[in-house]
């Protein structure tokens, strides 16, 4: 197994504005990549009309869960839209640092009640529970992982789910997507937009990276394996993921993608066995209280 050859890159995000500037620099630099970034899908906030009709009321909470620095854009659009003042006594729990930093943008960050987890949402779920008190507004999009909701509900956290914003794929076929050696997706809905828009494309002809639990369970879903997940603990960040998987020498490369293709594999296997035994389930007959 030759170690592949990485040069071409489709991410799936704007493209920063100052290139030279960004984390995406040592990639450059180091490996001699070429990055090409495209939106994989757009964001549309939903209207004030819309928001008052799913009667949530912003201020019956005491504090928020913020995954994202799109439900934070958002959650103060329409706080602004409906001439709502956020207290300083609302509280804010963000699943990163770096998405409670992006808070400073709309408050001072001061003077304000936030607290972060370290990558996970179940590590964020920890600190939820040392506030349990608190009556939490959950601000996301229409296709947010149920899984985030299943421990909420599963640790009886009193919370609204308010749907702030969605997301559209975009058609992306356009791109010639056989001069890319990898793509780096970060949601579902990148997912989708990318399957949408190249269905018969044979999928390991590419290495994917993807970051976030419900983006790498997306490409299982699609029978596409992630080459390069994270956050991880070593590489909490994509950049940090990528750079990790291109310093590996041949034998390092063969043991990381045997490794993954056999995790693959087994989780294929269990969701294979899963569907049959409740295909069994539902094409099974009754049994016949008759003795004849």
């Amino acid at each position: 197994m030759c170690k592949p050859v990485i040069k071409n890159i489709l991410i799936s995000q704007p493209a920063p504005l100052d290139i030279e500037k960004s984390q995406y620099k040592i990639l450059i630099d180091r490996y001699d990549i070429k990055l090409t970034f495209n939106k994989f899908f757009d964001v549309s906030g939903v209207t004030s009309k819309e928001f008052r009709a799913s009667k949530i009321n912003i201020l019956d909470h005491t504090a928020v869960i913020v995954t994202s620095k799109l439900a934070i854009d958002n959650y103060f659009k329409l706080a602004k839209e409906l001439r709502l003042v956020i207290p300083e006594s609302m509280k804010f729990f963000c699943v990163t640092e770096s998405i409670a930093n992006y808070l400073q943008n709309y408050i001072q960050y001061r003077k304000r009640k936030i607290f972060y987890g370290k990558l996970q949402f179940s590590e964020l779920i920890d600190t939820i529970l040392k506030h349990k008190e608190e009556t939490f507004l959950y601000p996301c999009s229409d296709d947010t992982s149920v899984e985030n909701f299943k421990m909420l509900d599963k640790c009886k956290i009193k919370y609204t789910k308010s749907v702030m914003y969605r997301s559209v794929p975009n058609d992306l076929t356009a791109i010639d997507i056989d001069q890319f050696d990898m793509v780096v997706m970060f949601s579902p809905i990148g997912v989708k937009s990318f399957i949408q828009s190249f269905p018969a494309y044979n999928h390991e002809k590419i290495d994917f990276a993807a970051f976030g639990v419900s983006t790498q369970a997306a490409l299982k879903e699609a029978k596409i394996k992630t080459i390069v997940p994270a956050p991880t603990l070593i590489t909490p960040s994509m950049v940090m993921a990528i750079e990790k998987y291109l310093s590996l020498n041949q034998e390092q490369m063969n043991e990381h993608t045997d490794k993954i293709e056999e995790e693959f594999a087994k989780k294929m296997d269990k969701k294979s066995s899963a569907t049959l035994k409740v295909t069994a389930k539902k094409t099974a007959k009754p049994k016949s209280n008759n003795n004849d």
